[in-house]
């Protein structure tokens, strides 16, 4: 006789890794999302005057998400009192 507990563990472990890869892959889609959304609500939104557009775009390019989410938590706010877009 042999024992089914082994292979009850592996199919477990299993699914719990499919599990695991499934959430970072929705998470890194999302951040992806968001990602692209600042970039872009940042290239068209954002003034020409002095360096505003190209020291955000580059915060927002080499610290992707985090940067996307700070842009979107400090500058956006800021931006949408000074010109209402």
């Amino acid at each position: 006789m042999h024992d089914a507990a082994p292979a009850m563990f592996l199919s477990g472990f299993s699914c719990m890794w499919c599990c695991a890869i499934a959430f970072a892959g929705v998470i890194g889609i999302g951040g992806t999302v968001v990602w692209v959304w600042a970039l872009i609500d940042c290239v068209t939104k954002e003034s020409d005057e002095g360096n505003n557009r190209l020291i955000w775009v580059l915060i927002i390019v080499f610290t992707h998400l985090i940067g996307a989410i700070i842009y979107f938590v400090v500058r956006r706010p800021q931006r949408l009192k000074e010109v209402g877009r």
